[in-house]
């Protein structure tokens, strides 16, 4: 009954983190492609008021003009929207899913005791270190050396260094399907906590100035600027953690946080050249691609290194394995989980009849995907992974 209630709250808490994501990331790429998309004002008029750039646009049978005062307009509106509890329902439905499915059972998900022997609560603490240890680090950086000459430079060279690190660190010490997670879920905290500690407050020191008729200090529209820029290259690697655990092939690889780091280079380069691409449309100039593509081909050359070995000559020839050797296989390495006393995700393999009925899912989680048996607790070879593989190519005989 335990396992049947956590299951609902991982089912409606994935659905809640995912349906305020999808609100987060697409208010904070329409806002970075609208930032990048304007020109300056056509009419001598609204220059004149302060206005810095503007956007027209059409959509959904309607034209809107939206206009940038790069400081602060002369008047202030009594209503004004603000944009952050996207963020803010976003980090805590991610919080509370990662502690559903991960910290409640840091023993089965977040330990592998292979790559590091440890208690379930030192993993717990360990993991809720990383979430803090990222966002002061991160910060620190950004403080010290961001407005600084080449400034943007030199933050972006340390906080790449500071993720390879981490990502080895994660990798070193946790099971590898929740060290990918980790150092997602520690990157989107600090994504968060760039709102909830500067973008916001930096907005609402600004507000007060004016509602008071004092001077607007421009630090707080840099900052906020800096730290939006940085959430919306951190967002795809973001996301790829999120749903890298359903592919072992990519987590269980030998040298998986060298994977992992590669893979966020990859979608932190191609989400260059879409930031990139407004501003060059909306100055007539070529699309930066290269970003892009390099990106592509960082993804392609990662895929190729880490295809699996072809089978042996043999392998292919041999006839298919037998039910027998199957059973054999299961028995050992999967029915302790998939059984009549404890039915993981409802599966059963404890009988001929019900490894026939879900040989399909045998083949796509112990064989394609490989994210079973979880951490390969039982650890299931390669060689075996081959057999079952081959029996169910040839059919599943019984």
């Amino acid at each position: 009954m335990d396992a049947y209630w956590l299951d609902w709250a991982n089912l409606l808490l994935r659905w809640a983190h995912v349906i305020t994501g999808i609100a987060w990331i697409g208010a904070s790429f329409y806002f970075v492609g609208l930032d990048s998309s304007l020109t300056t004002p056509a009419d001598p008029a609204d220059r004149a008021k302060g206005i810095g750039g503007e956007l027209w646009s059409v959509h959904g049978g309607g034209f809107y003009h939206q206009q940038k005062y790069p400081v602060s307009p002369a008047v202030l509106p009594e209503q004004l929207h603000w944009s952050m509890w996207e963020s803010y329902s976003t980090w805590l439905t991610g919080f509370a899913l990662f502690a559903v499915l991960y910290l409640f059972n840091a023993n089965a998900f977040l330990i592998d005791k292979t790559v590091f022997d440890w208690s379930p609560a030192a993993a717990v603490a360990t993991a809720l270190a990383f979430f803090v240890a990222f966002w002061l680090i991160y910060d620190g950086i950004c403080r010290v050396f961001g407005e600084r000459k080449n400034g943007d430079r030199v933050v972006g060279a340390l906080v790449v260094a500071f993720l390879v690190f981490a990502s080895w660190l994660s990798c070193h010490l946790f099971a590898g399907r929740a060290a990918y997670l980790l150092v997602g879920a520690m990157m989107a905290t600090t994504m968060s906590a760039n709102v909830l500690m500067v973008i916001i407050p930096g907005q609402r020191k600004v507000v007060e100035a004016l509602r008071a008729g004092r001077a607007v200090d421009p630090i707080h529209g840099r900052r906020g600027k800096q730290r939006s820029v940085h959430n919306t290259y951190f967002t795809l690697p973001v996301v790829f953690t999120m749903f890298s655990n359903h592919y072992g092939f990519v987590y269980g690889a030998a040298y998986n946080w060298i994977v992992l780091v590669v893979i966020m280079l990859a979608g932190a380069l191609i989400r260059v050249s879409f930031v990139l691409r407004h501003k060059a449309l909306a100055e007539g100039r070529s699309v930066p691609w290269r970003w892009a593509i390099a990106g592509t081909l960082v993804l392609a050359a990662t895929i190729v290194l880490l295809r699996p070995a072809p089978a042996p000559a043999a392998a292919k020839t041999a006839p298919p394995p037998t039910f027998a050797q199957v059973q054999l296989i299961v028995a050992a390495r999967c029915q302790m989980c998939h059984n009549a006393a404890y039915s993981n995700k409802g599966v059963l393999l404890d009988t001929p009849e019900l490894i026939a009925a879900h040989a399909q899912t045998i083949y796509q989680q112990a064989v394609v995907q490989k994210t079973m048996p979880l951490n390969n607790a039982t650890k299931i070879t390669d060689a075996e992974r081959s057999l079952l593989g081959r029996w169910f190519e040839a059919g599943a005989p019984r």
